[in-house]
């Protein structure tokens, strides 16, 4: 992650299903990060989160709304930069790639716009701006 940080040209990530684990924690070095709206994003599935937390995994669905592993969730929380729709119907299928395709262009127009100083600067502020920090003891 610290090398890809580095990187001197456009990272774009997408989530298009589940993104867990650690590979999870590299998609959000990304200068911009996308995620389809029924996605889901963390560094833990909800069953492990439960197992390790409450030491009971069939408290996962209460462990899944404490994540925030939604594309609203982590949209509000400044981790993505973009929901992607995904309708439904018979032609859901070109319809979602259809917007998928629409960001990825936009992305990338908007990337080509900077230089490399502006590319590596802005993905760290970004990255350092995430979430939200709640101070307890007051």
């Amino acid at each position: 992650m610290f090398e890809m940080a580095r990187l001197e040209v456009p990272i774009i990530a997408i989530v298009i299903g589940e993104g867990s684990s650690g590979g999870a924690l590299a998609l959000g070095v990304g200068n911009k990060v996308l995620m389809f709206e029924n996605a889901i994003y963390s560094i833990l599935s909800p069953e492990g989160y439960s197992s390790i937390l409450w030491k009971d995994s069939s408290r996962y669905k209460e462990a899944a709304e404490k994540m925030k592993l939604t594309a609203k969730d982590l949209y509000d929380l400044k981790i993505i930069d973009k929901i992607i729709k995904e309708p439904v119907g018979e032609d859901a299928f070109e319809k979602i790639a259809n917007n998928l395709k629409k960001e990825i262009k936009s992305s990338i127009s908007e990337m080509n716009l900077k230089d490399k100083q502006q590319i590596v600067e802005e993905r760290y502020s970004k990255f350092r701006n995430m979430g939200e920090y709640i101070n307890f003891e007051n």
